[in-house]
């Protein structure tokens, strides 16, 4: 039978931290340890030992947290903390921008009209 919505499940779980937590736990060390106190060593790969700041993912080894950097996705989360997003690329992306579209023109009712 299976399980139902697996893909909304499987989706979930390998959900991320995202860009602008990351770069809490890069610019304040306390937000990136109150992070970690968060998740029981025993539950981690490797005990937690092994952690990708950038990236925000626990390794088993050393050495696979090395062949990591030098991946793609790693050096593509690299580019994306790089370049933040700003508030107002954040709210045109949301389609709350304020357009200027020149000086307005009177309305019909704000009009005088002259009855004589």
């Amino acid at each position: 039978m299976g399980i139902p919505a697996k893909r909304t499940k499987t989706k979930t779980r390998r959900r991320l931290r995202d860009v602008d937590q990351v770069q809490q736990d890069m610019l304040s060390p306390r937000h990136l340890q109150l992070f970690k106190e968060t998740k029981a060593p025993e539950d981690l790969p490797g005990l937690g030992r092994h952690y990708c700041v950038e990236c925000a993912k626990w390794f088993d080894t050393e050495t696979s947290l090395t062949t990591h950097t030098k991946g793609k996705p790693h050096k593509r989360r690299l580019k994306d903390l790089k370049n933040p997003y700003t508030h107002q690329e954040a709210m045109a992306a949301g389609g709350l921008t304020w357009i200027d579209n020149g000086p307005s023109k009177p309305k019909p009712q704000d009009m005088e009209v002259d009855m004589s």
